[in-house]
C-alpha cells in the first residue's frame, strides 16, 4: 500500500516557519516532521516555483513569504477563539495587503468563525485562506449540524430552502441574546463572492449580480457547513460603505435596510399564491425601516399573496417602507390592485 503524501503537511510547516526561520528554513521543518532534508527542499522547489515563498542567495539561501500566500488548519471548535487564530495565523499573511481588503477580510473570518464556534454544534472546524494572483480567498468549514438545517429547526420551516430566506433578510439568529443575526448578510455583500453549502444547499451571492442564488447539488447529503469568500486585492470597496447602505443615517447607524429576493419564498415550483406564504415572507421584516422587495424571476403572484403584503402587513406596520422592485406587468397588476384597496380602507387593518 502507497504510504500517503505528506506534501500538504511539508507545506503548512514550511509556509508557517518562513517568518521566524528565514535561514533555516529547511533544516527546522525537517526536524519538526522528522523527514530528510532532501523531502523538505523538494517541497520548497515547489513553493518557490509556485509564488509561495521567495529565496534569495543560493549557498545560504534566505527564504521570505512569496506574493502568494496559503495557511490550512483543522482545530477543535472547543476552547477555538476567531480572535487569536485571526491575530496569530492570518492576519500575519496579510500585512501587505490594501487595508480596505485587511479590514473585509478580518470581519468575514472572525464572524464566520465565530458562527461556526457558536452555532454548528461541531466537534472540528477547519480554516483556510490562500491569496493567489491578486485574489484572497477563505473558507471556514465544520463539521456540524449544518446552517440551513439549524434555521430550518429554529423556525420550524417545511422546507431547508427556506432558510436562505432568513438568511437573505438579514437580523436572523438562533442565540439572539448572544449574536445580532447580521453577521451573514453583511459579511456575503463585502465579499466579491460568498458561498454557504450544507447538505445539498447552495447558497451563491457575487458582486455585481443583484440577487442572491440558492441551488441543489447532486450527491448524497453533506455534513456540516462550508462557508467560502473571495475578494480581489485590488477592490476598492470598504466595509464602511457596505455598513452604510443599509443603515439609517449617521445619527443612528443601526441596520434598518434589506433587500427581500421574494423568489426564495417559493419552495419548488409552486406559485406563490397564498397568505400563508406571503407572511411566511414578511416575517421579522418589521424589525427594519426600509424593505426592498425583490421580484426577479417572479412571473406571477395570487391576489391573496399580495394583498397580504400590500394591505394587511402595510396596515399593521405603517413605519415599515415597502418598496417593489424589478416586478413584471403582471405582478405590478396584482400590487396595484393590492394599494388601491389599503388606501380605500383608509389605513386601517382589516381582513380579506
Amino acid at each position: 500500500m502507497a504510504r500517503p503524501s505528506r506534501s500538504a503537511e511539508i507545506d503548512a510547516a514550511l509556509l508557517q516557519a518562513v517568518a521566524t526561520h528565514p535561514r533555516d528554513l529547511v533544516g527546522m521543518v525537517s526536524a519538526q516532521l522528522g523527514l530528510s532534508n532532501a523531502r523538505v527542499s523538494t517541497q520548497v522547489r515547489k513553493l518557490v516555483a509556485t509564488g509561495y515563498l521567495r529565496k534569495d542567495g543560493t549557498t545560504r539561501p534566505v527564504y521570505t513569504m512569496g506574493r502568494n500566500r496559503r495557511f490550512w488548519q483543522r482545530y477543535p471548535r472547543a476552547g477555538l477563539a476567531e480572535d487569536t487564530l485571526w491575530s496569530a495565523h492570518l492576519s500575519p499573511l496579510l500585512r501587505d495587503v490594501p487595508r480596505n481588503v485587511l479590514d473585509i477580510a478580518h470581519h468575514g473570518a472572525t464572524e464566520m468563525i465565530n458562527n461556526a464556534i457558536d452555532h454548528s454544534e461541531a466537534t472540528h472546524i477547519g480554516v483556510q485562506l490562500e491569496l493567489r494572483d491578486g485574489v484572497l480567498s477563505m473558507t471556514v468549514a465544520d463539521d456540524g449540524i449544518g446552517i440551513f438545517r439549524k434555521i430550518a429547526r429554529a423556525l420550524q420551516l417545511p422546507d431547508e430552502r427556506l432558510a436562505l430566506l432568513e438568511l437573505s433578510k438579514g437580523k436572523f439568529t438562533t442565540d439572539p441574546r448572544n449574536h445580532s443575526g447580521e453577521g451573514v448578510f453583511f459579511t456575503s455583500r463585502m465579499f466579491d463572492r460568498f458561498q454557504i453549502m450544507s447538505g445539498e444547499l447552495v447558497f451563491s451571492h457575487e458582486e455585481g449580480h443583484d440577487k442572491d442564488i440558492l441551488f441543489d447539488v447532486d450527491g448524497m447529503p453533506k455534513e456540516g457547513t462550508v462557508v467560502s469568500m473571495g475578494i480581489s486585492t485590488t477592490s476598492v470597496r470598504t466595509a464602511k460603505q457596505v455598513f452604510d447602505e443599509y443603515s439609517s443615517g449617521p445619527d443612528d447607524y443601526a441596520f434598518a435596510k434589506t433587500v427581500v429576493p421574494v423568489r426564495l419564498a417559493q419552495v419548488g415550483g409552486e406559485n406563490l399564491i397564498s397568505r400563508s406564504q406571503a407572511k411566511r415572507l414578511m416575517q421579522r421584516v418589521d424589525r427594519f425601516r426600509h424593505v426592498v422587495l425583490d421580484f426577479s424571476d417572479v412571473t406571477t403572484i395570487g391576489q391573496a399573496f399580495a394583498d397580504e403584503i400590500f394591505r394587511v402587513f402595510a396596515q399593521a406596520h405603517p413605519e415599515v417602507e415597502l418598496v417593489p422592485v424589478h416586478a413584471v406587468p403582471e405582478v405590478q397588476q396584482m400590487i396595484r390592485r393590492a394599494e388601491r384597496a389599503r388606501d380605500a380602507d383608509g389605513g386601517q387593518p382589516g381582513i380579506a
